[in-house]
C-alpha cells in the first residue's frame, strides 16, 4: 500500500509542477526558439527515463484512458481555437481554409497511405488509418507553438495565423469519415460498406456537427450577451468557465445524435464569437480555454516523453520512420502549397502555412479510437510507434522553427503595412 500512495504522490507533485511551469514558462519562452511543447517533451523523456518508480505510460494497455483524456484535450482547444477568430465566414475570408480542407487534407492522406502501403508494405486498412490520423493539423499543439494566437480586429490580415487556426479547427472533425473508411476495409469484405459510410459518416454526421454548432451557439450567444427571461446577460459576471459548459454542452448533445461533436465544438465557439464579436466577454472565454488547455497539453506532452523513454518506438522500423519524415518535410508541404496556388497568401505565407502541417494530440486520439474498434492487420506496436515518432519531431522541428519563422513573416507583413499606409 506504501508504494501505491508514493507513486501516486510522486505523480501529483509532478503534476503540479507541470501546472506551474504552464504558467510560467510561456513568458519565458516567449522570444526563444523553443515552444512549450518541446519542453515537456524532452521533460517527460528525462523524468521517465529516472528510476523514481513512474509507471510506464504505455498507449496500448491504457487505450481507453488515452483515447478520453485526449479526445478532452482536443475539443476544449476546439472551443479556443473558435473563440479566436473573427473572420466573417465567407468564400473569400475563408478560402485559405477551404483550400487546405478541400485539397490538402485529401491529398496528404493519399499520399501517406501509398508511403505506408510502399514502405512499410501495410494493408490497405492500415495505410488508410495512418493517412487519416496524420493528416489533421493538431488544434491543440498550433497554439502552442504561436500559430494559433487570436485573430482579432487589429491583425485580421495575418493569414497564416488564421488560416492554420480556423483548419485546425475543422480538419479534426473532418478526418473523422476517414477513420470510419478505413474501420470499414478493415472489418469488410468488398465495397459494400461505401453508400452507407456516403451518406451516414459523411454526408448526415457532418450535417448534423454543423448545424448543432450553429444552433447551439447561437442560443449560447443569445444567453451570454442578452439574457435570459428578462435576467442580465451571463458576460455581465465574467465566468471564464461557461467555456467549459458551451464545450461540453455542444460536443455532448451533438455526439448523442451521431453528429461529429468536433466539428460542432469549432463552430459553436465560432457563433459565440460572432454574436457580439467586440465584446471584452470573449477574451474572457478564451483565456479561460487557452489555461485549461496549456494544462492539459503539459501533462500529456510528459506522458509522450515517457512513451519514448520507456520503449515505445521500439517497433518503429526505418520504413515507418521514413513515412512519418516524408508527411513532415515533403507532403504536407507539397500538399500546402499546391492547394493554395492563386489563392490570397502571397509566397512568404503560402510557404509558413504549407510548413506548419503541425501533428499532435488529435492523431493520438484517433489512433486509440481506432484500435478499440477493429483489427488493422500490423501489430499496435508499430501503429503506435510510427504515429509518435512523427508527432515527436513535429514537436521537435515545428517547436524550434516557428517562433524565428513567424517573426519573419510578422516583419514582412509589418513593412508591407507600413508601405501601403505612407
Amino acid at each position: 500500500m506504501t508504494g501505491v500512495m508514493s507513486t501516486l504522490d510522486l505523480m501529483l507533485a509532478l503534476g503540479g509542477a507541470a501546472a506551474l511551469l504552464a504558467a510560467i514558462l510561456p513568458d519565458v519562452l516567449a522570444r526563444r526558439p523553443v515552444s512549450l511543447p518541446l519542453v515537456y517533451l524532452v521533460a517527460g523523456v528525462l523524468l521517465f527515463a529516472l528510476p523514481i518508480g513512474l509507471p510506464e505510460p504505455d498507449p496500448i494497455t491504457h487505450r481507453t484512458a488515452l483515447e478520453h483524456i485526449t479526445e478532452l484535450c482536443v475539443v476544449i482547444s476546439l472551443m479556443g481555437a473558435g473563440l479566436a477568430i473573427n473572420r466573417r465566414t465567407g468564400p473569400r475570408g475563408w478560402s485559405t481554409t477551404w483550400r487546405l480542407l478541400g485539397l490538402a487534407m485529401p491529398i496528404t492522406v493519399v499520399m501517406v497511405a501509398a508511403a505506408a502501403v510502399a514502405l512499410p508494405g501495410w494493408p490497405l486498412a492500415a495505410a488508410l488509418l495512418l493517412g487519416a490520423v496524420l493528416a489533421p493539423t493538431d488544434p491543440v499543439l498550433a497554439s502552442d507553438v504561436s500559430v494559433g494566437e487570436p485573430v482579432d480586429a487589429e491583425n485580421a490580415d495575418d493569414e497564416v495565423r488564421f488560416a492554420l487556426t480556423s483548419e485546425a479547427g475543422l480538419n479534426d472533425g473532418l478526418a473523422f469519415p476517414i477513420v470510419y473508411a478505413a474501420i470499414a476495409v478493415a472489418v469488410s469484405t468488398g465495397a459494400g460498406w461505401l453508400g452507407e459510410w456516403a451518406l451516414t459518416d459523411v454526408l448526415y454526421r457532418t450535417a448534423a456537427g454543423l448545424v448543432a454548432g450553429l444552433l447551439i451557439g447561437y442560443l449560447l450567444g443569445r444567453l451570454f450577451f442578452r439574457g435570459a427571461a428578462g435576467g442580465p446577460p451571463l458576460s455581465e459576471r465574467r465566468d471564464g468557465f461557461v467555456a467549459l459548459a458551451a464545450t461540453f454542452l455542444a460536443y455532448g448533445v451533438t455526439e448523442l445524435i451521431h453528429g461529429y461533436g468536433f466539428i460542432a465544438v469549432f463552430v459553436t465557439a465560432c457563433a459565440i464569437r460572432r454574436a457580439e464579436h467586440g465584446h471584452g466577454y470573449n477574451n474572457v472565454l478564451h483565456g479561460f480555454v487557452e489555461q485549461l488547455e496549456r494544462l492539459f497539453t503539459a501533462w500529456l506532452l510528459l506522458l509522450l516523453g515517457g512513451f519514448v523513454a520507456t520503449g515505445g518506438l521500439a517497433a518503429l522500423t526505418w520504413r515507418g520512420a521514413a513515412v512519418g519524415l516524408l508527411l513532415l518535410l515533403v507532403i504536407r508541404p507539397l500538399a500546402g502549397w499546391l492547394s493554395q496556388w492563386g489563392g490570397r497568401a502571397g509566397p512568404r505565407e503560402r510557404l509558413a502555412i504549407s510548413f506548419f502541417g503541425i501533428r499532435g494530440v488529435g492523431s493520438l486520439f484517433y489512433l486509440a479510437y481506432a484500435l478499440g474498434v477493429a483489427d488493422f492487420g500490423v501489430p499496435a506496436e508499430e501503429l503506435w510507434a510510427v504515429t509518435g515518432f512523427t508527432v515527436v519531431v513535429s514537436v521537435v522541428l515545428h517547436g524550434i522553427t516557428a517562433t524565428p519563422i513567424m517573426r519573419h513573416v510578422d516583419a514582412i507583413r509589418d513593412g508591407s503595412t507600413a508601405t501601403s499606409d505612407r
